[in-house]
């Protein structure tokens, strides 16, 4: 079931100060820059880059996940392995809240966010 109105905006105001925080300066995002998916229960978080080759492909890469499990009341954290395939975040596998599933992002423990 989606979040109602009134979680979904709290959600993307703690998202939007994610961002706000982590986003690289100005002049580089046409390089690199980073943004979110809301949908359904989850959260994604993306890496933007143009193709190497070809700067008018631009690619949009997952690399952070947290899904809201209702009946647990958690938010359960993964990353994205070079697979392509989701796994859990093994130091922290759920968490609480929106924003400590951003502080495991931004502390990133193990480099499985930001290398």
């Amino acid at each position: 079931m989606p979040f109602n109105d009134l979680e979904r905006k709290r959600i993307q105001n703690a998202l939007d100060n994610f961002l706000a925080k982590r986003r690289p300066p100005p002049h580089i995002r046409k390089e690199l820059d980073i943004a979110y998916t809301l949908t359904g229960q989850s959260v994604e978080l993306l890496e933007i880059r143009p193709q190497w080759d070809d700067p008018a492909i631009i690619h949009r890469r997952p690399f952070a996940k947290a899904t809201y499990v209702k009946v647990q009341d958690c938010w359960k954290v993964s990353w994205m392995r070079a697979s392509l395939k989701w796994q859990g975040y093994e130091p922290t596998p759920a968490v609480p809240s929106i924003d400590e599933f951003l502080a495991v992002v931004d502390q990133d423990q193990y480099g499985c966010f930001w290398g």
